[in-house]
């Protein structure tokens, strides 16, 4: 890595507290924003640091994705047109029971590569029961900044015998993998808690969950409240909906993650506000498995904690954050009026808001002295987003992910002139689809990726 990187000349939107915008240079030095607006000639050495030519694109923070499911990624087109329950059932659980080490490398190594190609810098990630050193090993090797969960599931029917745990080993498992990767790669790799939803999983072990995350600080990533069926089934397990059910059992708090939140009544939303709980909206996904619309004016109302997800690839069909900001925006004003959720609402969410969510503000999120350079460099001197009044609007309501040109993550490149470096992109198709060929011989009834 040079010793400085200066990206030179480009429109920068910070995303921090004044979300400021301006027209300068950005100076990175050991994988930091080192100043802003610095002029290259003040000790600038054209010999050792790298210059990024910035002029006529914007520089804003790399994308914060809070819920995703990296192992998921090879299952892409083979889970279409069901509801979440048969989703599961029929497709997903099948096909998460069939992995292997090397195919859930596959996905997970395919997945990063779709992320950082489209500005995506850091993740959390919900993976399957087994495995999961490979989706750390794939995330350390590209570079990536990643929170990672092993699936925990030890109560439900239908569950494949693969993926079926006893309580006491879903934990240690769990355990062993915060002591082997949490804190890894300085930092980039973290561990988290992630038991499926509570569908899956006993009272015992979300309240294991509970105490073993307060204890060790770390975040607990869950579903919740995503479809009605879903809602059903937990009241009829537990008793209570969902949200009132997960805090009985100490999980509504600063340190939980709750994907989709779709489904709530005015109890739920209390909670979610006075516990401080993340909630991390999946627009695409709750429109293609025909979930439901989340009432994301409501909880930004009431201040709750609201990012963005893509969830799965069998569930989206794709990773891409600025279709989820923008299908985020238009869902809420369809339903709330044209000023519901704006397109720097929809940005914050997609950047700082998702930091906060993780507890990483002040590491990455926006573009500030002193954090970490999780940036990407947007080309948008396209025909789809010319002209650009308000640079804003422009990411939010015309970019896609193929205008992003560079992408860093702490300081080093891993997105070059819209290539992967980190990555060979032939090479990662090529096993992807190698594994997936292999995995649907394994699964009768599932179609062939040759068909």
């Amino acid at each position: 890595m040079a010793m400085r990187t200066v990206i030179q000349g480009a429109t920068v939107i910070t995303l921090d507290a004044h979300n400021r915008i301006f027209t300068g240079d950005v100076v990175i030095e050991q994988g930091r924003i080192a100043a802003f607006d610095t002029p290259l000639a003040a000790g600038f050495n054209a010999a050792t640091d790298e210059v990024i030519d910035g002029r006529g694109r914007v520089l804003l923070p790399g994308f914060v994705q809070t819920h995703v499911h990296l192992c998921q990624t090879l299952f892409r087109g083979a889970a279409d047109d069901l509801a979440l329950i048969d989703w599961l059932k029929q497709r997903v659980w099948p096909m998460e029971a069939a992995h292997t080490p090397e195919s859930l490398h596959a996905s997970a190594q395919l997945a990063i590569a779709e992320l950082m190609r489209g500005g995506t810098t850091c993740a959390l990630t919900m993976e399957t029961v087994n495995h999961t050193d490979a989706v750390f090993e794939a995330a350390v090797d590209a570079g990536f900044r990643a929170t990672i969960g092993k699936c925990m599931m030890d109560f439900g029917d239908d569950v494949p015998a693969a993926l079926h745990e006893e309580t006491d080993a879903s934990l240690a498992e769990s355990l062993r993998l915060l002591e082997r990767w949490h804190g890894q790669a300085d930092g980039r790799i973290r561990y988290c808690f992630a038991p499926r939803f509570a569908v899956s999983c006993t009272r015992g072990l979300l309240e294991k969950v509970a105490e073993a995350a307060q204890a060790r600080g770390v975040l607990v990533h869950t579903h919740a409240s995503e479809n009605r069926d879903e809602i059903a089934l937990v009241e009829r397990l537990s008793g209570q909906r969902n949200i009132a059910y997960l805090n009985s059992v100490g999980l509504a708090n600063a340190r939980t993650v709750l994907a989709h939140c779709v489904w709530l009544d005015e109890a739920e939303l209390d909670i979610l506000q006075t516990t401080g709980t993340h909630v991390a909206h999946c627009p695409s996904s709750n429109l293609k498995l025909a979930s439901g619309i989340a009432p994301v004016t409501e909880m930004l109302r009431r201040g709750i904690s609201v990012s963005l997800g893509a969830d799965g690839a069998p569930c989206n069909n794709r990773l891409d954050m600025f279709t989820e900001m923008r299908t985020a925006a238009l869902l809420q004003k369809v339903q709330h009026g044209p000023r519901a959720l704006p397109a720097l609402a929809a940005l914050r969410m997609a950047t700082i808001d998702g930091a906060r969510a993780l507890g990483l503000q002040a590491e990455i999120g926006s573009i500030e002295i002193g954090k970490r350079a999780d940036v990407q460099l947007i080309n948008l001197n396209r025909l789809h987003t010319t002209p650009q009044p308000d640079p804003v609007s422009t990411l939010v309501y015309a970019a896609t992910a193929s205008d992003v040109e560079t992408v860093l993550i702490d300081g080093r490149v891993v997105v070059s002139a819209g290539k992967l470096t980190t990555l060979n992109e032939a090479a990662v198709v090529e096993e992807a689809d190698r594994q997936a060929r292999a995995m649907y011989g394994k699964l009768p009834g599932c179609r062939s990726v040759d068909a």
